[in-house]
């Protein structure tokens, strides 16, 4: 099972996970420090520019799986 929970603040994020382990339930949180350089940033907005202006092909998930032919476990 999957929950996501947005603290409105710090105060409230503590108060979240003093609960979550004084109840000892297992958890884990996403890394916010996650940040692109500027090249990476640059090609993410190009890669977009080029998919609004039609100039990408895009492929459903049959799709791929039929082309590298993945079978499913």
């Amino acid at each position: 099972m999957t929950i996501i929970v947005n603290p409105h603040n710090p105060q409230e994020e503590q108060v979240l996970l003093s609960f979550l382990d004084n109840m000892k339930y297992d958890y884990s949180q996403e890394d916010d420090t996650f940040v692109l350089s500027e090249t990476q940033q640059k090609e993410v907005l190009e890669r977009d520019r080029e998919y609004e202006a039609g100039e990408t092909e895009t492929y459903s998930i049959e799709e791929i799986i039929t082309h590298f032919n993945i079978k499913e476990k």
